[in-house]
């Protein structure tokens, strides 16, 4: 697996970033998707499943504090545009989502990464903090049955773009060391 301190990899991919008609899907690339900024991008295993849209609707319920870090977010599966706008236009969660849903449809990214799961060759529900040079800080993986925490991910960025060195169970506010 692509881990800390190793450079987030090149990529062009198709994306869901709207739904109106027209407009719904644009090509993203490395540089696009990072442009200089501190980048939260997180994988789920598949669209239309239980526990993903849990996921990326919290994400999206926390868009503005991403926003408020000026840090972009973006969710990723293997799935296509297609599928993702499909399941977009379905589940009533995700119809107001403000960040793009990358499609690996090739799934190179992912083996990029090193998410993929072997047996049935879908990502592992990922999560890399990636610094403005490029740069991952932060990686986690969960298995495929159990969903992340969003408010701990603000806070590992949070404690990333402070800079110093931080303490076990820090909060945004504490003194660092």
């Amino acid at each position: 697996m692509l881990g800390v301190g190793k450079k987030f990899p090149d990529f062009k991919k198709k994306a869901v970033v709207s739904l109106e008609p027209g407009k719904e899907f644009e090509t993203l690339t490395r540089s696009e998707v990072l442009n200089g900024k501190w980048t939260v991008f997180f994988w789920w295993p598949l669209d239309f499943t239980f526990v993903c849209p849990t996921e990326i609707s919290s994400f999206n319920n926390h868009f503005d504090d991403f926003v408020k870090r000026d840090a972009n977010l973006i969710g990723a599966s293997i799935d296509s545009e297609f599928v993702h706008l499909a399941w977009r236009n379905a589940d009533p969660n995700l119809k107001k989502l403000r960040f793009p849903m990358l499609a690996d449809t090739s799934k190179s990214l992912a083996k990029d990464l090193g998410i993929l799961e072997k047996e049935n060759k879908i990502a592992y529900r990922a999560t890399y903090i990636i610094d403005p040079n490029g740069v991952i800080q932060h990686v986690s993986v969960n298995g495929l049955n159990v969903g992340r925490n969003v408010a701990e991910t603000l806070r590992l960025l949070d404690a990333f773009q402070n800079g110093g060195l931080v303490p076990c169970d820090w909060q945004p506010g504490d003194p660092t060391l």
